[in-house]
């Protein structure tokens, strides 16, 4: 995983790494021609969060950061519902959610704080 040894703030990794794990995750997962939608969801939902986090690292200013994050945020909301979706109808069993749910549930935690952290800061200033 050379990516995050070049981006290695917690956040960063974190969403990198939940990434990757959407991505196998999705490979494994059976379903039919009428369920790939669902799917899609949140292979595209799961794996935009990093890829947000990365175009927050070169923000053009605080508000582009915060937006960029607050994005990433929604994201990640977005993939919490459908990760139970897929164990609710029986697509992931209860010890894989848990894994991806525990994942998922830090970076919520690590983007609200990025995001509080940074209004803060440009309060101050």
């Amino acid at each position: 995983m050379s990516y995050i040894q070049h981006n290695n703030t917690p956040l960063t990794k974190k969403s990198y790494c939940f990434g990757v794990r959407i991505v196998k995750m999705v490979k494994f997962i059976k379903c039919s021609p009428k369920e790939y939608g669902m799917i899609n969801q949140i292979f595209r939902s799961g794996t935009a969060i990093g890829a947000l986090v990365s175009e927050a690292t070169y923000a053009q200013s605080p508000a582009d950061f915060i937006n960029k994050l607050s994005i990433a945020l929604k994201e990640c909301n977005e993939t919490l519902y459908w990760l139970n979706i897929l164990k609710d109808t029986d697509y992931l069993n209860e010890k894989e959610f848990e894994s991806m749910n525990i994942d998922c549930q830090e970076l919520l935690a690590l983007l609200i704080s990025s995001i509080k952290t940074t209004k803060q800061n440009n309060e101050m200033k």
